[in-house]
């Protein structure tokens, strides 16, 4: 089950956290109410670390999803080729588990039927 539709985020950290970590990967129904968390260093161990130790973020980007789009992405395992901060040119998160589902194609309108074509000439009944 993947659940409801939300946004999927990545946020940037100023510094690195640790030796390796400089990014974190979320999950919001409603983004806005999640970074207010995060800025309260609710929500995540790793933003309240942020918070302790006075490490700026901000977010780098988002994509519509589900949580699980969330998992696919943090599957990649490839945070720092994902944001704009960290590359030129990030990589596009358009195939795989991770892509936003494709919209169902839709079904072509069912044609009218044609009229029917009349004889331009009627049959002419001749008389003997």
């Amino acid at each position: 089950m993947t659940g409801p539709p939300g946004t999927v985020y990545l946020l940037h950290f100023d510094e690195p956290v640790s030796d390796h970590a400089r990014h974190y990967l979320g999950w919001a129904s409603n983004l806005d109410a999640r970074l207010e968390a995060h800025r309260e260093g609710r929500g995540a161990r790793l933003m309240e670390v942020c918070k302790e130790r006075g490490i700026g973020w901000h977010v780098s980007r988002t994509w519509e999803g589900t949580r699980g789009r969330e998992r696919a992405i943090k599957d990649r395992a490839e945070s720092p080729r994902l944001c704009p901060d960290c590359t030129p040119s990030p990589r596009p998160v358009a195939s795989g588990r991770s892509a936003a589902p494709r919209p169902e194609p839709k079904a072509p309108a069912p044609r009218a039927p044609e009229p029917a074509i009349e004889d331009p000439e009627p049959e002419l009944e001749m008389e003997i």
